[in-house]
């Protein structure tokens, strides 16, 4: 997906082929957040302007950086859990044992799918959360563009939940179901800040 430009990734995208899917889209919208928080430190660092959140853009490029690469990474990641899904569920059942081992290799695929959407609802969440940090100090000619990365990291965000429930739906481990059900809890406050911080930044703009 880094070799590709983004052209030819998204008619890959638009073509009949199950992958890439709606998980590495997911990954890549979080990818593009926090590319936009990069961007926004970078005009931001170096204005006397802002002189006294310096240190804070400059704490926030780095971190951003590490995710937009990370979530690039889990694109690919995601790519190949499917594919994974997919062999197992194409594994032969004519007998009883074979159904088994079918049956076992499914669940375990399974069981790395819905971890990497779960990743990734972690990276979304963190890049909403370096949102949050720069909001007060940002350059205000491109304040509306953290904004962006928030309603960006919030829709990598909500997909990820919806990739993790579509996998975890299909598990038959009912206390494994039950933890995931847990983990997912903890992001509904994370996409409520990523909304509150795109209507602040709006009303800040509109004044």
């Amino acid at each position: 997906m880094k070799e590709q430009s983004i052209g030819d990734w998204l008619n890959s995208l638009a073509s009949k082929s199950a992958t890439p899917g709606g998980g590495a889209a997911a990954a890549l919208n979080t990818s593009v957040a926090a590319a936009l928080i990069s961007m926004v430190c970078n005009l931001t660092i170096g204005k006397p302007r802002y002189v006294e959140h310096e240190l804070t853009m400059i704490d926030v490029r780095s971190r951003a950086e590490e995710l937009r690469n990370e979530a690039l990474d889990l694109a690919e990641a995601d790519t190949e859990a499917f594919d994974a899904v997919m062999v197992a569920y194409g594994l032969p059942k004519s007998s009883d044992a074979e159904k088994e081992a079918r049956k076992d290799a499914v669940q375990q695929a399974l069981i790395r799918a819905a971890a990497v959407p779960m990743r990734l609802a972690t990276v979304a969440a963190d890049v909403i959360a370096l949102a949050g940090r720069v909001i007060d100090g940002a350059n205000t000619n491109v304040l509306s563009d953290v904004a962006v990365a928030a309603d960006s990291a919030r829709a990598g965000l909500s997909s990820a939940i919806v990739n993790v429930e579509v996998n975890r739906a299909a598990l038959s481990d009912e206390a494994l179901k039950a933890e995931l059900a847990t983990q997912l809890e903890q992001y509904k406050d994370t996409i409520a800040t990523a909304t509150a911080i795109s209507e602040t930044i709006t009303k800040r703009i509109n004044r």
